[in-house]
């Protein structure tokens, strides 16, 4: 047991001891860089999240942000990939910690969303991010996520956490990612932001490097595309107010009222109730 636990990894409190210090030039150069692409990619961003879900708009938008953070974060300067210490003082690269740390954020979502959805105002806001995940292709859309979680953590927790030194860098680069994502115009995107971007920031600092937090991003990124769309969809079947007004679940709901319809008009006394009334001159002959 005790051999067990010493492969465990420590604390996020504990620190690596690896430090990457940087001149003065270099942090000037990082701020630079992060200042233009911020307002860059929150722009891309606000209008990736008003395109019709499933269209070449939003596809090549959102790989545009994706571009945008991932070239702005490589152009800031050098990046490292961190590490992980275990209890018994072992360093290595984070891997399994990570993903494991993915699951359980995942996890916490999903509960979240089961009680969300029993609120209408907050299932909209949710509903209308997610119809994206339903809309056009399932291989764009993975591709399209994919590219953001790793793009946003080689900028997020890569550049800007970077570019702030000493200076209350987790706090300050989830500050930074949820003012990115204001323009969505989304206040459950924005809070999704600040907690995820705590919690990848607590790991930034902590492995002081970037493997943790996208392994971390991406393992969260993939359940909750494959996940939660379903568990929304379910809420838009029931009550038909909360679908948005693009997309397959609304095309969905709209070809059951048409189907339903048709299968009235085929019933022999509702025919019948029509001849006559057009016999009687009150329907138009169809």
């Amino acid at each position: 047991m005790g051999q067990l636990k010493g492969h465990l990894p420590m604390s996020f409190k504990h620190r690596v001891p690896v430090r990457h210090d940087e001149s003065a030039a270099v942090r000037r150069h990082r701020r630079r860089v992060v200042a233009a692409t911020s307002v860059a990619g929150a722009g891309l961003l606000g209008v990736g999240l008003s395109t019709a879900p499933g269209s070449r708009a939003f596809y090549a938008t959102t790989l545009g942000v994706a571009g945008t953070w991932l070239v702005g974060g490589l152009a800031s300067g050098p990046l490292h990939l961190g590490w992980i210490q275990t209890q018994n003082q072992t360093v290595r690269r984070p891997v399994l910690a990570p993903v494991t740390t993915g699951v359980a954020a995942f996890g916490v979502f999903y509960a979240g969303g089961l009680v969300v959805r029993e609120i209408p105002p907050l299932a909209r806001y949710i509903s209308s991010v997610l119809d994206y995940a339903d809309a056009g292709d399932d291989k764009l859309v993975f591709l399209t996520t994919m590219a953001n979680g790793f793009g946003e953590e080689v900028f997020f927790r890569g550049a800007v956490y970077a570019a702030l030194g000493d200076n209350h860098p987790v706090a300050t680069s989830t500050a930074v990612n949820m003012l990115a994502t204001v323009p969505t115009r989304n206040p459950v995107l924005v809070l999704a932001a600040g907690a995820m971007g705590s919690l990848w920031g607590l790991q930034r600092q902590a492995s002081a490097g970037l493997q943790a937090p996208v392994l971390t991003h991406l393992t969260w990124s993939t359940l909750m595309l494959r996940h939660l769309p379903p568990l929304f969809r379910e809420v838009a079947a029931e009550t038909g107010e909360l679908v948005p007004a693009v997309g397959p679940a609304r095309r969905a709901l709209q070809g059951v009222g048409r189907a339903a319809a048709r299968s009235v008009a085929r019933r022999p006394d509702v025919r019948l109730a029509r001849r006559a009334a057009r016999e009687a001159g009150l329907l138009g002959a169809r």
